[in-house]
């Protein structure tokens, strides 16, 4: 059984959620506070995370920040809720490491199938085993979700690693914004494709020595080197 964090000051929407979660299957726990959710997601580290960004004793990207710092919880989903729809805020949300976004007044049904995806690639990733992928000075374990560049390891968030491992896994072969976006996010999300940018521009940073095995295809998208450049290898 999966478990949900809902952390949402809203009391009807609060219960709204709390509703589905369980009609799904899902075990869930709710915090009014950020803090609240902060010290809840602590105690047990929960499957994912249901983040209102609008709260009443803490901004939800100030929790975000603080779920993605937490070793304990660095690796948990993050779905943010808001009633904010400009574009800056959406990216924003992603650059925090959040796995997708959603604006209030939203369809439940729609939400309830973003929990889905996001769950069901958890579960996925849970189930691989271990799986070591090694290339230059990049080392990937799957399994552990860790990630080391020239023996140091580096700290990725849980979407910043599938858009690594998903480049990986094709290897020399291009993936437009759209499909990364469909595949990475798992669904057909409303956002700018310039969206892949940013993060492709936040994963290349992180990886530094092993970012150019990332490639710019102008005009199309992004592919992963066929083999490690000889400047870095």
């Amino acid at each position: 059984m999966s478990r949900v964090l809902v952390i949402e000051d809203e009391e009807d929407l609060q219960q709204i959620l709390d509703y589905n979660l369980r009609q799904s299957g899902c075990e869930v726990s709710s915090a009014m506070r950020g803090k609240e959710g902060l010290k809840l997601a602590a105690q047990q580290a929960p499957d994912l995370v249901i983040l209102d960004l609008m709260l009443p004793d803490m901004a939800g990207t100030e929790v975000c920040k603080q779920l993605k710092a937490d070793p304990k919880t660095r690796h948990v989903p993050v779905l943010m809720l808001t009633a904010k729809g400009e574009e800056i805020d959406r990216v924003l949300g992603f650059e925090l490491g959040a796995e997708d976004y959603v604006t209030k007044p939203f369809s439940v049904r729609e939400l309830m199938l973003r929990v889905q995806a996001i769950l069901r690639r958890t579960r996925t990733s849970q189930g691989e085993g271990s799986q070591i992928f090694e290339f230059g000075v990049l080392r990937v374990d799957r399994a552990a979700h860790r990630v080391w560049v020239q023996g140091e390891e580096i700290e990725l968030t849980a979407l910043e690693f599938r858009l690594l491992t998903t480049l990986a896994d094709r290897k020399n072969r291009v993936q437009t914004r759209a499909m990364l976006l469909d595949d990475v996010w798992g669904i057909k999300v409303d956002v700018a494709t310039r969206t892949v940018d940013t993060h492709v521009k936040r994963l290349r940073e992180k990886l530094g020595a092993a970012g150019e095995y990332v490639e710019t295809v102008r005009g199309v998208g992004y592919r992963f080197a066929e083999s490690p450049s000889a400047s870095v290898a």
